[in-house]
């Protein structure tokens, strides 16, 4: 029997909302549990808004000057000072400057490390659940501090683009070390999956291999160096450690912010002269143009969280529900996708939108290796005579991984 939804739940979402929208029940030995609805979810309807346990900003995107709130990534730069940077000029300005919503002279750093929150109460939450652990003092950019130490290793594995971070393991520890009730975290955090195979249909987690071993010793040597304690020792031993990964891998939810972002979707809520809306959206196409130019695909501050709700969402390839971000910060709003009926499992996709458009086999590598499960979703089960064929785009992606993996040897590259 599923446990109660509202002492589960009432520390990440409103737990009336939660209790008359959807209940989590026991599905298989595979999927485990699973969310379903209670009653009618329209299209388009907010089925619940969460926030993480914990969360972390990836390294990389932070080495890259990504700004975002310690404590809830909150992207901390102005949509035109996001724009300058990412389109590399510096003399941009932008219309409508009244749709970012980023309020500089509320940020705040912690007076004694200097990382920077987006508010008050960001540092106030942050310095309550884990920081008083993790804060660095005066040694933040000392490069033999154990927590460095153990960043820069991380870094030196896990090239971008990352899926996953160290720091959300050390969070993890640091919000148990520091809680009154122990008991009630542990509690919180063994609610997730953290098997490192699937015995039943002989998957192991992809990064936990023996080629990996090297690198899994190096982290869980700096790891405990920099965190170890006592009540919290079996997650310090190499079994408990290899589980801890694959919590944080397998359930670790993206999370995107970004000012640029909101400030267009701002832009496009705004009603305008035909001749005034043509510029602006010829004005923002260009800009995007520019970025591409300049930086690519990575617009957003990016990191991972633990959402307990969120997490009993099995995975479809046809998903009727999906995650976004649109306050900005770390509350995740699961939207329906479509209508969806009382008890039907409410499901979203593990893959992203090309992913999903990848043949069935190169789909059910990419959940197996990640997620240790065999996809039998709708789609997956229509598509069950289709031939073995990986597909192009997968094709391409083996070839360059084959060339990283020369030049890279045996150093991770993806969680």
């Amino acid at each position: 029997m599923a446990a109660p939804i509202n002492d589960m739940f009432s520390f990440c979402v409103e737990p009336s909302r939660v209790c008359s929208y959807v209940e989590v029940r026991p599905v298989d030995k595979i999927k485990g549990k699973g969310l379903f609805a209670k009653k009618i979810i329209w299209k388009g309807e907010t089925i619940f808004v969460e926030r993480p346990l914990v969360c972390a900003q990836f390294l990389w995107n932070a080495k890259y000057n990504y700004r975002a709130c310690e404590y809830c990534l909150r992207s901390l730069e102005t949509a035109e000072e996001n724009a300058r940077r990412l389109s590399g000029l510096p003399s941009l300005l932008l219309p409508h400057p009244e749709q970012c919503l980023v309020q500089p002279e509320r940020h705040l750093p912690c007076l004694q490390c200097q990382v920077v929150y987006c508010s008050s109460e960001c540092r106030q939450a942050a310095l309550e659940q884990y920081h008083k652990v993790l804060c660095m003092g005066p040694s933040r950019e000392d490069p033999e501090h154990p927590l460095n130490k153990l960043q820069e290793a991380w870094r030196s594995i896990h090239y971008p683009p990352e899926t996953c971070s160290i720091m959300l393991m050390a969070r993890m520890v640091a919000s148990v070390k520091q809680a009154r009730d122990k008991g009630h975290w542990l509690n919180l955090f063994s609610q997730f999956c953290s098997r490192t195979a699937n015995e039943e249909e002989e998957i192991a987690h992809k990064l936990l291999g023996e080629k990996f071993q090297g690198q899994l010793v190096l982290l869980r040597s700096l790891f405990a160096t920099a965190l170890y304690d006592d009540n919290l020792s079996r997650w310090f031993t190499p079994e408990g450690f290899r589980s801890l990964f694959s919590l944080v891998g397998t359930n670790g939810q993206g999370i995107g912010t970004s000012s640029l972002s909101q400030w267009v979707h701002g832009c496009d809520a705004l009603e305008l002269p035909a001749q005034q809306r043509e510029q602006l959206d010829a004005f923002i196409d260009q800009l995007y143009k520019d970025i591409e130019k300049e930086t690519g695909d990575f617009l957003n501050c990016e990191g991972s969280g633990l959402y307990l709700l969120q997490s009993s969402c099995n995975h479809s390839c046809l998903p009727n529900a999906e995650a976004s971000f649109p306050e900005n910060n770390f509350f995740l709003h699961l939207t329906a996708l479509s209508d969806i009926r009382p008890g039907e499992e409410i499901c979203i996709s593990y893959l992203d939108c090309c992913q999903r458009e990848r043949s069935r086999h190169s789909r059910l590598k990419i959940l197996r290796e990640n997620y240790l499960f065999t996809c039998s979703c709708p789609k997956c089960a229509t598509q069950m005579d289709e031939p073995d064929v990986t597909s192009e785009e997968e094709e391409e992606d083996e070839a360059e991984g084959d060339v990283e993996g020369d030049e890279l040897e045996d150093e991770m590259t993806d969680v």
